[in-house]
């Protein structure tokens, strides 16, 4: 009886590592193309929210394969105010819920803002504690199009292995929060044939510092999400994006929650905004991506 047992936890640890199987893929051969002479290592430190990475300068994709593909992938940027990525919270447990989905997910580590110890005054909790987003924007425009340019090419592979992973070509989404948010959008505005996401979900996205503005001319449906008591003021820009998309006669979702403040992402705070993924599943199912 005992043996048995311990066969049955032996296949159970199997079956859960299937899962989440996971294969980190570099974006790039050799030194990521505009940011050559960054020399500098990442950084990860565990807080109460999960793994923080810094100091990207090696762009990488992290694939979560579920045991059962159902065809549909999506690239997940997470958040961090192009400082940081907050990559468990907005990262690895989006892609384990949606691998439960049967969804091949991608967690991409895009190039971020150099951390420097000579200059603490610009690092990101002391923008953020001085309210100083002005100077937050200004260091974070040189890495906004690198962090574009690593998500491109992360959709870009994506679609040419597709079937290395069971993905179909044509449902590969990009989903992104807050500084993620960005990235997602400028994908999605600056994309071609090779490297379009066929559909979007910016969560809390922030709309400032988002490259172009012209709404893809193929149907890219969009799936948005935010809380109204947003506490960096984000909560409008999700509803602009929203109608930019109504406007140009795309197919467009918004899920506004009342209260959530910014950055709620995997976390279980006993709101209704907790089962937002409940409503991007119906959206998927909806949408014929998964069943």
């Amino acid at each position: 009886m005992k043996i048995r047992s311990f066969v049955a936890f032996v296949l159970l640890l199997c079956l859960n590592e299937n899962i989440h199987a996971q294969k980190v893929i570099q974006l790039y051969n050799g030194a990521a193309p505009g940011s050559e002479k960054w020399n500098w290592q990442e950084q990860q430190v565990k807080v109460d929210i999960g793994s923080i990475a810094s100091d990207v300068s090696q762009p990488t994709i992290t694939a979560y394969v579920p045991a059962k593909p159902n065809g549909t992938a999506v690239v997940i940027a997470p958040g961090g105010a192009f400082h940081v990525l907050a990559f468990d919270l907005e990262g690895t447990e989006v892609a384990k819920r949606l691998n439960a989905k049967g969804i091949t997910a991608f967690v991409l580590k895009y190039r971020v803002v150099h951390t420097d110890p000579a200059h603490p005054e610009n690092s990101i909790g002391n923008l953020f504690a001085t309210k100083n987003f002005k100077k937050l924007d200004s260091l974070n425009a040189p890495v906004v199009p690198l962090a574009m340019q690593d998500g491109l090419t992360a959709v870009k592979y994506v679609r040419e292995h597709a079937a290395d992973y069971q993905v179909d070509p044509n449902k590969i989404g990009f989903m992104g929060f807050s500084a993620g948010g960005t990235v997602t959008m400028c994908v999605a505005y600056n994309a071609t044939e090779e490297n379009r996401p066929n559909f979007l979900a910016p969560i809390y996205a922030y709309e400032g510092a988002i490259i172009g503005s012209t709404v893809p001319s193929v149907q890219t449906p969009i799936f948005i999400t935010a809380a109204s008591d947003d506490d960096l003021g984000l909560a409008t820009h999700s509803v602009h994006i929203y109608l930019k998309w109504l406007g140009a006669n795309q197919p467009a979702e918004l899920h506004m929650y009342e209260k959530g403040k910014h950055g709620f992402g995997t976390k279980t705070q006993g709101l209704p905004v907790d089962s937002w993924m409940d409503r991007f599943s119906e959206w998927l199912t909806m949408h014929g991506l998964i069943q």
